[in-house]
Formats: C-alpha cells, structure tokens, sequence
C-alpha cells in the first residue's frame, strides 16, 4: 500500500515495518487492535469496516492485538478494543473500549468531513457508517441488559443511573471522583487534584469511585470523560488532573471559584493562638513541625520499627529498609496530643504517616504504590536522601529480586495479556515459586528491560539473574518436561 488511500477497506497489519512506511508517508491511519476471541472486538470491526468505505482516502488497519505485541507494545495497547489515530506521520487521537459513536467521531475528525461545514455525528453522517454504528450502540446496550433507544441508546445508560450521577455531581458545589478519599487517594492524579483544592482553599466533596463499578463506569459514558478523577464545579465539568493543574497554576482555577460564588475557608490567624481552619494552638502546631522536620525522612507509626504495633506501620518500615532510607520515627501511641493533632495537621485521618523533608507522602497504600512504580525512589533521589540508582542497577536488582522472576502484563492473578496469562499458567502447573514485575506500571523499566536483555517483547523470565527467554520459550519447556528443571538447576 502506498502513500494514498486504502480504497475503503481494511488491510490486517502484518509488521512494524510495514506501518512504520505508511506512518512516514504522512497519510491518515487509523489502527484497530483487535483479539478474534473478543465479541466487543468484533462487533466495533464491523464499524470500522463500514467507516473505510466512508473514509476511502484514509487507511484502516487491523492489528491483532496479541500476534502483534511489538506494535502494541508500543502504543501501550492493554485491552481490546483499542485505536490509534494517525496523521502526518504522528498520533493524534487514542480510543479504548466498545465506544461506536466515539469511534466514528474520532475517525471523521482525523480523516475530515465528507461534507465540509458538517458536524461529525454519527447519527446523522447520512454515510454507510450511519446505521452501523446506531446498530452496534443498541447490541453493546442490549448486551448490557438494556435495550432502550434514544438518548439511552446514544449514552448506554438508562434513566435511573443518569438521574443518580447528575445527583451525585450536583451534591457540592465542587464535586471530586476520585480513586479512594482525601484522606487516602489510591492513585497519584486522585492525591495531586486533592493537593490543588486544599491549595486553593475551597470546600469540596468527593466520591470513591472504586468502591461503585455502576457509578464508575457510568460517569465515564455520562461525562465523555474515559479516566478519573473528574473534578465537577456547580455541575460542569472542568476535567482531569494535567487540566486542573494548569488551571490552578495559571489562576484560572480560583477564578472559576470566584465567578462560581464557591466558598473559601476562611485562613485567618486569631490573636489566641488558635490558628484557622485547624483549631490547634500555635505550640502544638509548632512542635508537630518541628516533629515532623526533624528528619528528612520521618515516618509517624504505631510502635517502633524493630516493633511495630500495626501491619500498616510494618509494612511502611519493610518498604524504607527495602529502599535502603534512614528515618527516624515517632511512636504515636506514646503521645495522644500529637496522635491526635497529627490528624488535624495534616488533614490525614489515619497511620502510619510518611514524611519527606516536611512533605506528607501519604500511608501505607500509597508508599507501596509509590515503591512499586518507581516514584518513592525518584523523590528520594530528587530530594537528595538517597544516592541515584542508574536504570541498569534498578533492572538488575529486579531481576535478582527473585530466583525465578517474570516480567509480564498485568499480576499472576489478574494477567492482561494472553501470554503472559499462558507463562503463568505454565509455571503454576509445575508447582515454580515466583516473583513477578507488571510491566504496565513502570514504562522505565518496561522499555528498559528490552535494550538490558536485548529481547523485544514481553513476558519476559529470568532464572537467577539470566533470561529464560518469553512465552514460546517456556511452552517448548515444559512441553518437553524440561521447564522445572530449567529453573531448580
């Protein structure tokens, strides 16, 4: 295929070369990821299909996701269906999951209108996609358990669940979605949104979107919004984390509130010494600081770390032992003053409680985020605590975490691709202990393992520091009964 057209079909991608050539071309592309044993996969391929013949001027091709993993891996594609858009030779338009009506306005906007001066609504783009894509929303709704038309149709949602999200985002006048509570964000976007209120000195409330599928899943189609948080003033959405922060460091945030009538906490100082909105004295208030600064990293615990008094506080300990930190701790159950003005200080309910150089990091759950992605180390480093740790001593000390060790997609119990999941499944029915690294969390060391161990896809196994090899690799293996032996020798 050359530089023009595809003619209105799809042509099956068959190697990284072939798109590398259409991508250097500068035509428009558009790229189906797709698994033959996914029905969603199937029925936004007949939509696709239909769109080549709208679109002939463009090329649609089909990837199979999981015969293709260099190509995947590359635009991070970890369920089907997946698209990428394409034009003058760079991406400019991602779309995941069974969405028709997002796919044809997405292909429309990247290939142009056949009608200039037209809106890109599917339901009224009067092209052979048209029918298609109304007919695939009503089969995705009815497999759903909802055969309802109109706007349900168009949003997949039926009336009751509408009237509950539209409830929820007008509870406050500022309304966060969030991973976890304020208190405790289960995510870094979740905990930097919950930094920009406090910063900005407005009541909010939020909602826990991991403890509701229905809400969670919901807001994304209600919204047209695909990942969290969310963050809602009087109703409107204003966007995601990289949105709000550059509102917030661009002013344009507080003025929002402001044009909003939004309520400010009142931060004035009373002459008592009672310091606004905390309610704590200026001396406790000053030895929390001076608590709190007097390490750069200082870790506020249940007991102490040769005995800690919670599995939290252990847990904490373990990871800065791992990271090789000196810290120093305080024992909150030795000082109910501080234990419990700790809590109003920070505006963090629960311990242990991880400072570093004066800054909460947050709890238990986080720092093992933290530590399993890589940013713990990064701050550390940043901050000047520890020494930088160069990506090959990172890759290495990974690998020799565990004698058998597999860097896959996704966890042994939750595998996100269908090697990985086979890797797994081997290893598991010869009874081999292993660690294992997800790959999805740490693009670092995702791209990094490929050049250290000059193999270019993953899953990827290591015994005792040398590389196994991938899946292929490990299937010949125990096909030949020679796997268990492999990894005992």
């Amino acid at each position: 295929m050359g530089g023009g057209g595809a003619g209105g079909s799809v042509k099956d991608l068959l190697s990284k070369g072939e798109l590398d050539g259409l991508r250097q071309s500068g035509a428009t592309l558009i790229l189906h990821f797709w698994a033959s044993w996914c029905e969603a996969s199937k029925q936004m391929d007949q939509v696709f299909s239909h769109l080549s013949t709208d679109f002939p001027n463009s090329h649609f091709l089909r990837v199979e996701a999981e015969e293709q993993p260099e190509i995947s891996e590359e635009y991070s594609v970890s369920a089907v269906p997946f698209f990428v858009f394409f034009k003058d030779g760079k991406v400019v338009d991602k779309l995941e999951g069974a969405d028709p009506s997002s796919l044809a306005n997405k292909v429309a906007k990247v290939a142009g209108s056949t009608n200039p001066g037209e809106a890109a609504a599917p339901a009224s783009l009067g092209m052979a996609a048209g029918p298609t894509v109304l007919e695939s929303v009503q089969d995705l709704a009815k497999a759903n358990g909802s055969s309802q038309t109109g706007n349900q149709v168009q949003t997949g949602l039926d009336d009751k669940i509408k009237k509950r999200l539209q409830q929820l985002i007008d509870s406050h006048p500022v309304m966060l979605f969030i991973k976890g509570n304020p208190e405790e964000p289960k995510c870094g976007f979740s905990r930097k949104v919950v930094d920009i209120l406090k910063d900005e000195k407005v009541k909010f409330g939020t909602f826990d979107i991991l403890s509701d599928n229905e809400v969670r899943e919901g807001l994304k189609k209600f919204s047209k919004w695909p990942t969290f948080p969310q963050l809602y003033c009087k109703g409107e959405l204003l966007g995601g984390c990289d949105i709000a922060i550059a509102m917030h460091e661009s002013g344009e945030l507080k003025e929002v509130f402001r044009d909003h009538g939004v309520d400010i906490i009142a931060t004035e100082q009373g002459t008592g010494g009672i310091l606004e909105p905390t309610g704590l004295t200026a001396n406790l208030n000053s030895r929390l600081q001076s608590l709190i600064n007097s390490s750069p990293v200082m870790l506020f615990m249940k007991g102490k770390p040769d005995e800690p008094k919670c599995g939290f506080s252990h847990k904490v300990v373990e990871i800065l032992k791992q990271e090789k930190v000196d810290f120093e701790s305080f024992d909150i159950l030795s000082d109910d003053e501080v234990r419990q003005g700790l809590k109003v200080y920070s505006n963090w309910s629960s311990y242990p409680q991880l400072y570093i150089k004066g800054e909460l990091i947050g709890g238990s759950d986080i720092a093992l985020e933290m530590q399993k992605s890589g940013e713990l180390k990064r701050i550390l480093t940043e901050k000047g605590i520890v020494k930088e740790e160069t990506l090959e001593d990172h890759l290495k000390s990974l690998i020799s975490s565990s004698p058998v060790m597999l860097f896959m997609k996704g966890t042994p119990d939750n595998p996100r691709c269908g090697f990985s999941s086979k890797v797994v499944n081997a290893l598991k029915e010869e009874g081999i202990d292993f660690g294992s690294f997800d790959i999805l969390t740490n693009d670092e060391v995702r791209q990094g393992l490929k050049v250290f161990s000059n193999w270019p896809t993953f899953p990827q196994l290591y015994y005792k520091g040398e590389l196994i090899g991938g899946c292929d690799i490990v299937l010949e293996l125990r096909n030949n009964g020679e796997l268990k032996a492999t990894l005992s020798e």
